[in-house]
């Protein structure tokens, strides 16, 4: 009976030692990894805390697994994770530290697969941050430039058609942006901002859902700077010239509606102002009207109500957006207001000089037969005239130039001689000095 006693007390003992030991353990953050691979025990931990949206814990434990095993295979995809941490987070410092932490991966692993997934994140951290087309448009070009860059450097990518389909939803907001301003200084009648933003809306984004009212605009706005200049007081020649090029650049508006929106709600009126214009009328081909009508049907249409909360709330909204065709990956060179204004005033200036003569040089032709007159003499200072039998004098004799002949020598000895400056030796090395100067080139070596 005693030692059955004592059995049970020993074996009480040593479960209660091994509880302690246990909860030692516990406090450091390798006790639970019994694996032969511990860090992938601590990937997994930290994949489970992801799903508990631990964010913090997550960092701290994948944190542990670079630091500690550095080698491991899992080092790449723990600094990847660590970025989805941030960016699940969601705070704008929180988005900015995962920009780095992505930025990070792909200065360390710009050949592994991952890294256009670290690419599309960037892209998508400003892209959650964009904003209206009336409000604050930095983020919608940091989404473009980025969404641009997962096309162009990883154009294999399986993410490269989400990133195609955003770049499509981003482009929309920055063309409504630039459709209103244009459509702002067309009210304004500042007619040559209008022509130059809207000429660049329809350069960059020809996916725009309003490109055809965009160049409807544009060939307005041609048409009234045209009827501007016939009323201006520049030169008939100067004006003609200018009101053609006005007229020639509205045409071809209205006939890119025509041929690339056949299907558009401006087509009709853009026929109707080039049978005005009395200018052919080009006839849209079978393929662009069906490329142009599978545009628009990829299109969303939201009901009213939803539209009203979307008009509420700070998103833009992207219904509008093309999900059929290739986005601009490109800009091309963009039309500047102040350079079309230097252009017209170069111009008229151009021809105001050459009405007035002023800035020409004019050019007398020689006739059949004429004589061509003599050279004129090169002009002369009258108090300072040459004659054939001037004969320049001789240079006066220099204080440290040498002597040619022994009589020189001799002179030179009798007027030192008479003169006590020159008895001086210091005078005399002096003189010496400057005549070795004179005369010879000594190097100094560095």
């Amino acid at each position: 009976m005693f030692r059955r006693v004592l059995i049970a007390l020993l074996l009480a003992a040593s479960l209660l030692t091994g509880v302690a030991c246990s909860n030692k353990k516990s406090a450091n953050p390798l006790a639970q990894i019994n694996s032969k691979q511990p860090d992938k025990v601590l990937y997994d931990h930290a994949m489970d805390a992801m799903k508990q949206h631990k964010y913090e814990v997550v960092r701290v434990t994948l944190q542990t697994l670079i630091n500690t095993y550095p080698d491991s295979e899992y080092v790449a995809r723990a600094k990847l994770t660590v970025g989805e941490a941030w960016y699940q987070e969601g705070t704008p410092a929180a988005l900015s530290q995962a920009e780095t932490e992505f930025r990070d991966f792909i200065t360390f692993f710009p050949n592994m697969p991952e890294a256009a997934e670290a690419q599309l994140k960037i892209a998508d951290i400003h892209y959650r941050q964009m904003e209206k087309p009336d409000r604050d448009y930095m983020h919608a070009r940091r989404a473009q430039d980025e969404y641009r860059q997962v096309l162009l450097q990883y154009p294999d990518s399986k993410l490269a058609a989400t990133a195609r389909q955003r770049l499509l939803e981003v482009q929309e907001v920055l063309a409504e942006r630039e459709f209103r301003i244009a459509h702002f200084y067309f009210q304004q009648q500042a007619l040559l901002a209008a022509i130059a933003r809207a000429k660049t809306l329809t350069d960059t984004y020809p996916l725009y859902s309003r490109s055809d009212e965009a160049l409807f605009m544009l060939g307005q706005a041609y048409e009234q700077q045209a009827d501007r200049t016939r009323a201006s007081k520049i030169g008939d020649a100067q004006k003609q010239r200018l009101t053609k090029e006005y007229m020639d650049n509205a045409a071809e508006a209205y006939s890119r509606i025509v041929t690339r929106y056949p299907a558009m709600a401006r087509y009709q009126d853009a026929r109707h102002r080039l049978e005005a214009l009395k200018r052919p009328v080009p006839t849209p081909t079978p393929e662009a009207i069906a490329l142009n009508k599978k545009e628009m049907a990829s299109r969303t249409h939201k009901t009213r109500y939803e539209q009203f909360v979307t008009d509420m709330g700070k998103r833009p909204d992207l219904s509008a957006a093309a999900k059929f065709g290739e986005p601009t990956l490109v800009d091309p060179k963009e039309t500047d207001a102040p350079m079309l204004a230097r252009e017209i005033n170069s111009d008229v200036q151009t021809d105001t000089d050459a009405k007035s003569g002023s800035g020409k040089v004019s050019l007398d032709p020689v006739k059949d037969g004429e004589k061509i007159a003599a050279n004129q003499p090169a002009p002369r200072s009258p108090e300072a005239a040459v004659n054939a039998s001037d004969v320049p004098a001789a240079a006066p004799s220099q204080l440290n130039e040498s002597a040619s002949s022994s009589s020189d020598e001799a002179a030179a000895n009798t007027s030192s001689s008479t003169d006590p400056a020159k008895d001086d030796p210091k005078n005399t090395s002096s003189s010496r000095k400057v005549k070795k100067k004179h005369h010879f080139h000594i190097p100094i070596p560095f």
